[in-house]
């Protein structure tokens, strides 16, 4: 196929590289000409450095060059060309001149994919005299290795256009998802979960970004926490993607903007790029800073307070369990010691309503997470009335519990419904939910882009299976009525789910399956 590429930035130059290792003749063009041997003079090295790192031969990297078609002028007449794919500046001014002047210069055959992240693919078709030719095709940075592309059909697009896109990607090597035109496409809306939740939790003070981070990295799995993920990708882009989808699905609750972010993104607290965003970064000094040392102590005895509740009895069993294996006397039964600190599993509740509901000692009551970890930490939640030296000991001796060859971290957090974890996951399952219950993906397609696109350990259908939809459903139902927050209500995709004994990850029945 013959492609032609119109924008020689980051985006642009990837793309080029992409198409043409993959066999197709890349004609690249840009309104800066010097643009055009600056991408291609990249492209080069990153091929040369494939060579030296054996992950291609020098015949298939002078090949690939030789398909590098520079152009003096983006929309110079060709008449070969099957394939346009935009990456220019994210505006749709910008956009719609560029797409105007190639609708000059391009025979009618060819069919046009816009780059864009953030804009409505409907809304630029509708520039073009004829909207059914284009189609969002949204790769990401970098094109060559991050395997996943957005194919994303506009309203007026027609039907064969998003697949032959789909097929082109598959065959580069890339894996397509096919995702409705709306705010964020799929991988951009699907992360609102983790990162609006976690924004959630700092403005409750339930605890600070590092612990947040710690949190969502030992016992979601997570490669990088929220708010190191923030600073990473830049608090005036996450904010500005935050607030846009939140417009786009008018006002959507699950996607609540945090009043935290605006003055910081004004006083340039942006991360990395800006040497201080939740961290600092320079002068020897990179990311959070090292978590407190245990001091309680690991001797205390523990009353292990039942949930006696169904959907935690196995994470109950587990926690009792590790406790033991690592020598601490656990008590269960009537009632507590009193040298016993004791501790609630908690799910979807706040530990103040089990003191006030069994009567137990609020001073030296905790609640613990019973989501069990992925790494190796524990999270305590500590109500305005628990005792800290009480709270010190409880720290110890969660901390005693072995995860491997290494002691567990505890992260002590402020009481609330569901504890950090819980809510973090969530609202990643709900938000990831909302948007097969719409149709705006398939959910296979969903739980594909977000561990591809995003680097989850699982899709939020699937990780949400993991725990089951009745359990979900429990959790979502208990956090919805503990806090009153309707950014919690349960899901009807994992109410219908949990009623029917489906999984989240079943598409289930839809009403055109049943007529013919």
């Amino acid at each position: 196929m013959r492609i032609r590429i119109v924008g020689a930035g980051a985006m642009g130059r990837g793309i080029a590289q992409w198409a043409a290792s993959a066999g197709h003749t890349v004609e690249l063009g840009d309104v800066r000409p010097e643009a055009v041997k600056e991408a291609l003079d990249f492209v080069a090295s990153m091929l040369d450095r494939a060579v030296a790192k054996g992950r291609t031969t020098a015949a298939d990297r002078d090949a690939a060059v030789a398909r590098l078609v520079p152009l003096a002028e983006p929309w110079a007449a060709g008449p070969d060309v099957e394939l346009v794919i935009e990456a220019v500046r994210e505006d749709l001014e910008t956009k719609a001149e560029a797409f105007g002047r190639l609708e000059e210069a391009l025979p009618a055959s060819a069919v046009f994919a816009t780059n864009t992240s953030s804009l409505s693919v409907t809304r630029i078709a509708a520039t073009l005299r004829d909207p059914s030719r284009l189609a969002g095709l949204h790769f990401f940075n970098p094109v060559p290795l991050m395997r996943i592309v957005e194919v994303v059909p506009g309203a007026a697009t027609r039907p064969e256009i998003p697949v032959l896109l789909a097929e082109l990607v598959e065959g580069c090597g890339h894996r397509a998802v096919t995702v409705a035109d709306t705010p964020g496409f799929l991988v951009n809306h699907a992360g609102r979960g983790l990162v609006t939740e976690a924004l959630a939790l700092l403005e409750e003070s339930v605890a600070d970004p590092a612990e947040i981070d710690r949190i969502a990295r030992d016992v979601l799995g997570l490669r990088m926490g929220p708010f190191e993920l923030m600073d990473l990708t830049g608090l005036d882009v996450t904010a500005a993607v935050i607030d846009s989808i939140w417009r786009g699905f008018r006002h959507e609750d699950r996607l609540r903007p945090s009043f935290l972010t605006p003055n910081r993104v004004v006083a340039g607290l942006h991360g990395r790029k800006t040497g201080r965003g939740w961290y600092a970064y320079g002068d020897g000094v990179s990311g959070p800073a090292p978590e407190s040392p245990v001091t309680g102590d690991a001797d205390r005895p523990v009353f292990l307070a039942s949930a006696g509740r169904p959907e935690t009895a196995s994470y109950e069993a587990e926690l009792t369990a590790s406790l033991e294996a690592a020598g601490v006397r656990v008590a269960r039964g009537a009632g507590p010691s009193a040298e016993a600190v004791v501790l609630v599993p908690v799910w979807g509740t706040p530990v103040s309503a089990a003191v006030a509901e069994g009567g137990l000692p609020r001073e030296r009551t905790f609640g613990v997470e019973v989501l069990p970890p992925a790494g190796r930490r524990r999270v305590l939640a500590v109500t305005a009335a628990g005792d800290p030296a009480a709270a010190r000991d409880a720290r110890a001796v969660l901390a005693r519990a072995a995860g491997g060859e290494e002691p567990y971290g505890v992260s002590v957090v402020r009481d609330t419904a569901g504890s950090v974890a819980q809510r973090l996951l969530s609202s990643v399952v709900a938000v990831g939910c909302s948007i097969a219950e719409r149709s705006l993906a398939a959910p296979a397609d969903i739980d594909l882009a977000v561990t591809t696109g995003l680097g989850y350990p699982a899709g939020p259908l699937a990780w949400g299976e993991r725990i089951g939809a009745v359990r979900m459903l429990a959790l979502q139902r208990a956090l919805h009525t503990s806090t009153g927050d309707p950014r919690h209500r349960p899901t009807r995709w994992v109410t219908e789910r949990a009623a029917l004994g489906l999984a989240l990850t079943d598409p289930g029945t839809s009403p055109a399956d049943c007529l013919g």
